[in-house]
């Protein structure tokens, strides 16, 4: 089968299609000729385009559309998140169905939920958050309605696949950035670390979004997570233990920190700085929520279970960093 995978030079959309690159044709959205080469190096077909952009011919003879790439960055402006998360999603939906696509999967996030609040137990049944103050939260909302409400348009099936603080090898994201605050001296925990957090695995990502592809389930989201909630603190020490790094102990009350980024967001946006602040509000208030999530619909719709326990999954990074110092 031919698939054209959208942001698979990136962490979440690499690793799809390196799941799929033995049974499978990959063909995969390169926005710049770097991009380009790190497609072809993996083995996969670039294909010279970008979102809000795609041509129906791109997706000649493909029979899928796996759509990972989103404007994820920690800051920008809200026409930034709209134009990649929302226009993109439009756009490739409408030449999807153009090119007689089949089937659509989309990943999406469960911080389409999100505006502040603690998240505890939920599912697919709890509102989006389309008034969020987060752009990305309120974007990723936007754009999954549109995912779901082009099911069964000129034939076009989709699903999208909600995943919660992905990681493994080749994180991009969450070991990374928490190593560079440590390294700067700007680490500290929020409340102690003491908010709850469901977490997903790469690998159980990856194996929700196979299942998704061959399940005759249409027009649904469904949440993949590792099944085993833990507190920010004992997930993050863990994570960190993978390298030999040992977290300071610092911590701030989330009662201070919130205010303090909502100040210092307002002023960056006011001096139209472009680079990130030292803290968003959507990072304050993320670290300081809880926020667990029943699976049992992926379960029951899709036969979803981890493939990968967070315990595994530590050692593995564990293994990969012992095999990098030699």
């Amino acid at each position: 089968m031919k698939i054209f995978i959208t942001g698979a030079s990136g962490f979440v959309g690499g690793a799809i299609a390196e799941s799929l690159q033995d049974q499978h044709s990959i063909y995969a959205m390169a926005r710049s000729d770097a991009s380009a080469d790190k497609i072809r190096a993996r083995g996969w077909t670039p294909v010279r385009c970008a979102l809000t952009e795609v041509k129906a011919s791109d997706l000649d003879g493909c029979e899928v559309v796996i759509h990972s790439a989103a404007y994820v960055e920690a800051w920008g402006t809200l026409e930034q998140y709209r134009t990649a998360n929302v226009d993109g999603t439009r756009q490739l939906l409408d030449v999807a169905r153009e090119a007689g696509i089949r089937r659509f999967v989309h990943i999406g996030t469960e911080a389409c939920l999100f505006h502040g609040q603690a998240m505890l137990d939920i599912d697919e049944t709890y509102p989006y958050a389309e008034d969020s103050p987060y752009p990305y939260s309120s974007t990723k909302a936007a754009a999954e309605k549109l995912v779901l409400a082009a099911n069964d348009v000129n034939g076009l099936q989709t699903v999208s696949v909600r995943p919660r603080m992905v990681w493994g090898p080749g994180d991009q994201t969450i070991l990374p950035e928490v190593l560079d605050m440590i390294g700067k001296g700007s680490f500290v925990w929020v409340n102690g670390g003491k908010a709850v957090t469901a977490t997903t695995h790469i690998a159980n990502l990856v194996h929700g979004v196979r299942l998704a592809l061959v399940s005759e389930q249409s027009g649904e989201a469904y949440f993949v997570t590792d099944s085993e909630p833990r507190t920010v603190r004992e997930f993050l020490e863990g994570l960190l233990a993978t390298q030999r790094v040992t977290p300071p102990t610092k911590s701030i009350p989330g009662f201070v920190l919130r205010p303090a980024a909502w100040l210092i967001e307002s002023m960056w946006r006011i001096a139209r700085i472009k680079r990130a602040p030292p803290i968003t509000l959507f990072a304050a208030d993320l670290l300081s929520a809880d926020c667990t999530i029943n699976t049992a619909k992926a379960e029951q719709e899709l036969g979803y279970t981890p493939v990968m326990s967070v315990e595994d999954g530590m050692r593995q990074l564990t293994e990969l960093h012992a095999q990098s110092e030699n």
